[in-house]
């Protein structure tokens, strides 16, 4: 049995710590998280509010692979890949069959607990879609174009928004409190404080989806699943709205 001498230990500290990300540049993104939903808490609604549509969805297009670019180039600076974040690739049909089943299954059981959630918190009275019609009721698309336009948006947010939070937060914020668990939660809470426009029950609601996102992306060591739950996620949601304005 091989044992580490003080030498090769401090060699792979030092290797590790080249291909960490350092933590401003982390810093840097939190804070421009922070800048950009500060107003949705106060205000509860999101910039661009009154505006049509499909600018709105153009612009957090835009802005979301703007973070993901971020992201990229703070990994390539430590040495590491956006592939090795997300979890490699798919080896086989089989393994992409097993993630859409696994997505979709922990979708559906973060539903139901995000619905016993919500009864518990008096979310399931008569006003509560009048609630979400008025908060939200503004990003539901409405012609053909912009359904697509809603669509291209949702893989959007699945995947950049999992780069983000389920990946990149998560992996440094498990260098920082050193467990990967406590650092689900704070990413989740970030994640939940990120849709403050929806208001605060609501943002539990995403914390607790977070939360399932997370766990799974832990567990099946790849971003891959909680991609497709969040973009079917998201997707649903979209569609569910264009009914109820």
């Amino acid at each position: 049995m091989e044992s580490t001498t003080p030498d090769s230990a401090l060699e792979e500290t030092l290797a590790e710590n080249q291909r960490s990300i350092p933590y401003w540049h982390t810093g840097v993104l939190v804070l421009v998280l922070a800048l950009l939903s500060i107003p949705n808490l106060k205000g509860g609604h999101v910039a661009g509010a009154g505006h049509p549509p499909t600018r709105l969805y153009l612009a957090t297009i835009v802005y979301e692979w703007l973070f993901t670019g971020y992201i990229w180039w703070g990994l390539r600076r430590a040495g590491l890949s956006l592939r090795e974040l997300i979890g490699g690739r798919w080896n086989s049909v089989e393994d992409f069959f097993q993630d859409v089943l696994l997505a979709t299954g922990v979708w559906i059981g973060a539903l139901m607990v995000i619905a016993m959630a919500a009864v518990a918190m008096g979310m399931n009275h008569a006003g509560s879609i009048g609630e979400v019609r008025r908060r939200i009721g503004f990003l539901a698309p409405q012609s053909a174009a912009e359904v697509f336009l809603w669509i291209c948006l949702s893989a959007t947010a699945g995947f950049c928004e999992e780069v983000l939070f389920r990946g990149y937060l998560q992996k440094q914020f498990t260098r920082l409190l050193r467990n990967r668990w406590i650092a689900l939660v704070a990413v989740s809470i970030l994640f939940g404080l990120g849709h403050g426009y929806e208001g605060a029950q609501r943002m539990v609601l995403v914390s607790i989806l977070g939360l399932a996102f997370g766990a799974m992306s832990l567990l099946r060591k790849s971003l891959r699943p909680a991609m497709m739950a969040h973009t079917i996620q998201d997707t649903i949601t979209g569609l569910l709205l264009r009914t109820l304005r």
